[in-house]
């Protein structure tokens, strides 16, 4: 029964998965051959301009020890915007350390004995480099190149944060959803692609390699060989080919001549949901297509990736848009809270909030109920007597965001023990196995009642107001008339329990965000 349904699991995601695969191979396949074009003429000019090599390979080792996350980050600021191409930018980046290195390595071993002879044939030092050097150094050229790619295999799993594609994908969503068959969906097709990339690499080099004794014409083993050269080439162009051929970002008006809006979330499963709820909306009750960009990261990759008109609406929250965009002060009235965010937003950005979905989902400073028994914590202030005994969970945007951590620590006076950032996801799953003592919930979700979490009062009423409404690009509504109409059905049609409950039949019950969209749009009779 497990079998079959794990068998049916795969069959419907076998479209995604191939569309996934081919993205993934795309940004291997690209960023390799662009760092193999520049690391291997960086590597002959260090290797002839010894006193350049220090430096220039520091800075190349510096750029290897960057986070990826942080290197996307950095390159996300830089060039304004998601997608490829800071992706294929950052992969291209931790490319070249192997490729370089191995390149000097490789000129470096040639015997000075060879390099004698050729000199004594009279061969030019161009002459030397082409037809001694590089053919004798080539095994050191083509073990960097394959380094390279098989790492880049896996880093590329990360290109998902930024709305790149590949198998990230799945990863991703797995860990949004808590979900260990969407992670092996994404990490099993990871780990065999690159087994497939260095064999195909493996295989090039052995049909360059020279032979003992020459094949004679037309024997499978000279096609073979004469196949093997071209693998690499072949394998990267079907990756180009997927990649091109399929995916939501060509379902555009200027190819299918239909009128299309992108829908983007950030990565948990409340904003899976909602991105769920516009887009079917959107479906049902207009003629427009929609492309769905999930999965986008936190709150500042979705807000660029709005400015620059990568996508045309995402869902976001007032106290969010007010202390982590803004930079402005709490307001504690949620209807004022409401009005400046919209005022600022029209005037700043050309971004329209419409009317909320009707749900408060603020943090919940959040503990396990065997812990209000035996401690007495009933509010955040009686965390402090215990402070410096406390191991908190926090996530990386709560544990930086001066309506996080920062914030709640200066007006709580609380100094915890340790504070570890972690997975919105995994942060359930560490309180409830009792690795860490405290969190910051969200007041919607319902794995607070499935783990049996209790959230402790806000006494000082830190937390401002975080009403989830639909934030959309002006010029998005001007082009299409209908949107607006149909994102404002969706008005006030959800409280904090309902939220709460189809957050839980996705994270406890194992529905699909698209499933438990349609299941509510039915009932309620939008669809």
């Amino acid at each position: 029964m497990a079998a079959e349904a794990l068998g049916t699991f795969i069959v419907d995601r076998l479209p995604e998965l191939w569309l996934r695969t081919g993205e993934h191979l795309m940004l291997t396949g690209v960023s390799s051959a662009a760092a193999m074009l520049i690391g291997i003429p960086v590597g002959i000019l260090l290797f002839h301009r010894p006193w350049l090599r220090k430096a220039t390979m520091g800075a190349i080792g510096i750029l290897q020890t960057i986070p990826s996350l942080a290197m996307l980050a950095f390159l996300l600021a830089l060039l304004h915007r998601i997608g490829v191409l800071p992706a294929i930018i950052a992969l291209t980046l931790y490319a070249l350390l192997p490729i370089v290195r191995n390149t000097i390595t490789g000129l470096q071993g040639v015997s000075k004995q060879v390099m004698e002879a050729a000199k004594g044939i009279g061969m030019t030092e161009g002459q030397q480099l082409r037809m001694v050097r590089i053919p004798l150094a080539a095994p050191f050229l083509v073990a960097g190149i394959r380094t390279a790619a098989v790492m880049g295999v896996g880093i590329a799993t990360l290109s998902a944060f930024i709305g790149a594609g590949g198998l990230g994908q799945f990863i991703n969503r797995g860990l949004a959803l808590s979900n260990t068959r969407l992670i092996l969906l994404g990490a099993v097709p990871a780990a065999l692609l690159a087994l497939l990339i260095d064999f195909t690499i493996g295989a090039f080099e052995w049909g360059f390699a020279p032979e003992r004794r020459r094949a004679r014409k037309g024997s499978v083993r000279r096609m073979l060989r004469s196949a093997t050269r071209v693998l690499p080439v072949l394998l990267i162009l079907a990756g180009i080919a997927v990649y091109v051929s399929g995916g939501d970002r060509w379902n555009q008006a200027s190819v299918s001549e239909v009128p299309t809006v992108v829908i983007g979330t950030k990565n948990f499963t409340e904003q899976l949901i909602l991105g769920e709820l516009m887009a079917q909306l959107i479906e049902e009750k207009t003629s427009l297509k929609v492309e769905r960009r999930f999965n986008l990261g936190g709150t500042m990759i979705c807000h660029k990736a709005l400015l620059n008109g990568e996508i045309d609406l995402y869902a976001e929250y007032t106290g969010t848009g007010l202390t982590a965009i803004l930079k402005e002060p709490v307001i504690r009235d949620p209807e004022k809270a409401m009005r400046h965010v919209r005022k600022a937003y029209q005037e700043r950005f050309g971004i329209r909030w419409l009317t909320p979905f009707g749900f408060n989902n603020t943090y919940a400073i959040t503990v396990r109920e065997d812990r209000v028994r035996k401690n007495g914590w009933h509010k955040i202030s009686d965390l402090k007597k215990d402070q410096g005994e406390i191991r908190a969970g926090f996530t990386a945007e709560f544990s930086g965001r001066s309506d996080g951590y920062p914030g709640l620590s200066h007006a709580y006076d609380l100094r915890f023990m340790e504070v570890k950032d972690l997975e919105p996801s995994m942060m359930y799953n560490a309180i409830a196995n009792g690795e860490v003592d405290v969190i910051c919930a969200f007041a919607t979700d319902g794995r607070i009642e499935a783990y049996r979490l209790k959230p402790l009062q806000d006494d000082k009423e830190f937390f401002p107001p975080y009403y989830a409404a639909p934030v959309v690009r002006d010029k998005c509504l001007e082009k299409n008339v209908a949107l607006e109409k149909a994102l404002l059905s969706l008005g006030g049609i959800l409280d904090d329990e309902t939220m709460q409950r189809l957050n839980f039949q996705v994270d406890g019950k194992g529905l699909s965000p698209e499933e438990a969209a349609n299941a509510f749009l039915k009932l309620k009779g939008l669809i």
